[in-house]
């Protein structure tokens, strides 16, 4: 007996081999077949979708979780670009604050204000307090004396504005978040993206010196999972820093390893270890991605997050070691040590199923395509960049190479593996949205931004299900809805391939079914 049947369903299965059903028949949290597989078969519950249209769950392959939910919870200056309004929020923050307590509020954007903001203008409402403005790219911040006091005077920042590994050393200095705190994040941003039509999520990278929200950051993920606190599937990727040396067997080809000595692959179902995380660059909303030629009008090219050659040695040792790859590289310059490196590794011990990928490839220039796909490369974009940043970012990268921004169509014409993602919270992260402005390549104020460079709705289906599977090594479980994988689809009130482009970001998400269990409310649906 089956445990449910779908019916009166426009299935799009994402598999090449049945595209289409009718009927979904599921069996203890896994698909048993479709339409005259399962038609005549009894079960205990029949669900009628009338003729509501059903996904493989939508996969955000580069997600922050932890992040998501602490935002959420944190004073937010934005969308303000008024300073004297800033000030006002921060001393309403800082109000709220313990005395002499660590104050953080997120939305910063130094591009957006209507003068500048520094330290000493900070101070004039923090009455004592660590006040930390983060930077809505997550590369930078501006904070106040009080904190500027405690950091080394090699540290370098502008007025108060720091960056980077300085933006790091900062960080270091907040207490750390406790595992409850970070749980509750967890759960909260887990259920959003449920509620979008996730199914399953990959971490971009824990342990980081630049970015953790505590040094046992893992077991926060650990805890939700064991306390039924973790509403999708999820994936951690972790970051290279938090590798240690190590003296292993010569033919291991180990020289660092995280913890025991765990790496991609380990865990199964809800929870599991995925890529190595290698930060190459920084971010363009901070002008610190690496380029090859400087932002349009400035002397900066940004900056890589260290010696080229010290990244490319943590590259190739990540794969030497049997971990997949995901390289944070978002300046061309930075792409070119990526490539470089997974070239020189692939050289060295050829590893065809690695599935190495480059994290944002936000500007990719024409001849760096073809290397992309010679190395086996996966690039996971985010397509809401263009969206929300790319009046921005086209201006600063000026008409040459701005159609090279977040690419999609070079990417699948050179036979490289696209796929989807958010960077939640740094943009929106709807899938259903981002779907939409990989086809359309427009920004919010409707500028063209390499209009050839859009892909079709299928392909972009494809980025969200099947093509994210395949880069987190989930396609024997998930990605299509196809007789043996788990149940976990989305139900849409209208079918993204046919509705006008301009909607596809409206179509509701009716419901989010994981395992064969529906929810689209909460933590106590």
């Amino acid at each position: 007996m089956l445990c449910t049947r779908l019916t009166n369903a426009r299935v799009i299965t994402m598999d090449p081999a049945r595209p289409t059903a009718r009927e979904i028949g599921i069996w203890r949290g896994r698909i048993v077949g479709l339409d005259e597989e399962v038609a005549a078969l009894p079960a205990r519950q029949v669900v009628d979708l009338d003729g509501a249209t059903v996904l493989p769950g939508f996969i955000d392959s580069h997600v922050h979780l932890a992040w998501t939910g602490l935002k959420a919870r944190t004073p937010d200056i934005a969308p303000s670009t008024c300073v004297d309004d800033i000030l006002g929020i921060v001393a309403q923050a800082v109000a709220d604050a313990p005395a002499g307590s660590w104050v953080d509020l997120g939305g910063y954007d130094q591009r957006t204000l209507d003068r500048p903001l520094g330290a000493a203008e900070l101070d004039t409402v923090s009455h004592g307090r660590k006040v930390y403005l983060g930077h809505i790219s997550g590369h930078a911040c501006l904070v106040n004396t009080a904190i500027l006091d405690l950091l080394p005077q090699s540290v370098p920042h502008t007025n108060g504005f720091l960056a980077e590994e300085a933006m790091g050393a900062a960080l270091r200095l907040r207490p750390p978040h406790s595992l409850t705190e970070l749980v509750d994040a967890i759960e909260t941003a887990g259920w959003t993206c449920r509620s979008e039509g996730v199914t399953a999520c990959a971490e971009a990278g824990i342990g980081s010196e630049l970015f953790a929200h505590s040094p046992v950051e893992a077991a926060a993920y650990q805890l939700a999972h064991e306390a039924g606190r973790l509403p999708i599937r999820l994936q951690l990727m972790v970051a290279a820093d938090a590798l240690k040396p190590v003296d292993a067997a010569r033919e291991d080809m180990t020289s660092r390893a995280f913890g025991l000595g765990l790496r991609t692959g380990f865990g199964d179902g809800h929870l599991s270890l995925g890529a190595l995380k290698v930060f190459t660059d920084g971010g363009m909303m901070a002008r610190t991605a690496a380029l090859t030629e400087p932002y349009l009008g400035t002397q900066s090219a940004g900056q890589l997050q260290m010696p080229a050659e010290q990244l490319e040695d943590t590259i190739v040792q990540g794969h030497l070691a049997g971990w997949q790859l995901a390289v944070h590289a978002i300046g061309d310059r930075a792409v070119d040590v990526a490539l470089g490196a997974l070239e020189k590794a692939q050289r060295l011990h050829h590893r065809p199923e690695a599935r190495h990928r480059v994290e944002h490839a936000g500007l990719v220039r024409p001849d760096q395509l073809a290397r992309f796909a010679a190395v086996g490369a996966t690039a996971v974009v985010q397509p809401s960049f263009l969206r929300y940043f790319g009046d921005d970012y086209a201006a600063i990268m000026g008409s040459e190479r701005a159609p090279w921004l977040y690419r999609g169509r070079g990417f699948l014409d050179n036979g490289v593996r696209l796929v989807g993602s958010s960077d939640r919270p740094v943009a929106d992260g709807a899938p259903l949205r981002a779907i939409q402005f990989m086809v359309e390549r427009a920004s919010e104020s409707g500028r063209p931004i390499g209009a050839d460079e859009g892909i079709g709705v299928e392909e972009a289906l494809r980025a969200y299900t099947s093509d994210g599977a395949y880069a987190c090594h989930w396609e024997d479980s998930a990605g299509s809805i196809t007789a043996g994988k788990r149940a976990d689809f989305v139900v849409l009130e209208d079918d993204p391939r046919r509705v006008p482009i301009s909607k596809i970001g409206d179509i509701a998400v009716i419901g989010t079914w994981l395992e064969g269990n529906r929810s689209s409310k909460g933590p106590t649906a």
